[in-house]
């Protein structure tokens, strides 16, 4: 019998991405309240997000290995989460086209049953194409960018107006699967286990 594979995220997007992989994961949003971690520095706030959200989850468990992210977008020096509303998207939007982004997400594995927390960070470079403001308005229009870290999502229409990716592309979708396979390596997990 497999352990239990928790993910402390409402994310449609990682979990279809651990289904892509043969993980069915228990969904279980943590709804932890992110404004009260105030840091400026995204690698150490999506770590702190990231674990923050797992541990929120934890004590619903007996026996599992549990799974939070957080992502953010940096571009030049602003840290970028969801956009609040479409004018913030629009804006937003403006400024990222024609220009390259670092998309942080931070991945925490709480291990129950070994009682030890695994949290590291991945970094993607992503270059957005010079998007026209009737582009970005259409697109802001469909709602999909006010669901997304970074105001947009690679595997929708938002992956248009992405020219190249530097590092992992499954980052920018919201957990890197190569990240995960090696953190599970160093709990002494193979990733098949976790299999259907």
């Amino acid at each position: 019998m497999a352990m239990q594979f928790v993910l402390a995220s409402a994310s449609p997007a990682r979990r279809r991405l651990l289904q892509s992989v043969g993980i069915e994961p228990t969904v279980s949003p943590s709804n932890f309240n992110e404004s009260q971690i105030q840091e400026r520095d995204p690698r150490l706030l999506v770590k702190t997000l990231a674990r923050s959200k797992a541990e929120a989850v934890a004590p619903q468990f007996n026996s599992a290995l549990i799974m939070g992210c957080d992502s953010v977008l940096l571009i030049g020096s602003e840290i970028h989460g969801k956009p609040a509303n479409t004018e913030e998207a629009i804006a937003r939007w403006q400024k990222m086209r024609g220009n390259v982004g670092e998309l942080y997400t931070g991945h925490a594995l709480v291990d129950l049953q070994q009682q030890h927390t695994l949290v590291r960070c991945q970094v993607t470079r992503v270059y957005f194409a010079n998007a026209s403001d009737r582009q970005i308005e259409a697109y802001v229009a469909t709602g999909e960018p006010l669901k997304c870290a970074g105001g947009f999502a690679l595997e929708g229409k938002g992956g248009l107006f992405v020219e190249k990716l530097e590092g992992c592309h499954t980052n920018v979708i919201g957990l890197s699967l190569p990240l995960l396979r090696q953190m599970l390596s160093d709990l002494s997990y193979d990733i098949t286990d976790f299999w259907l």
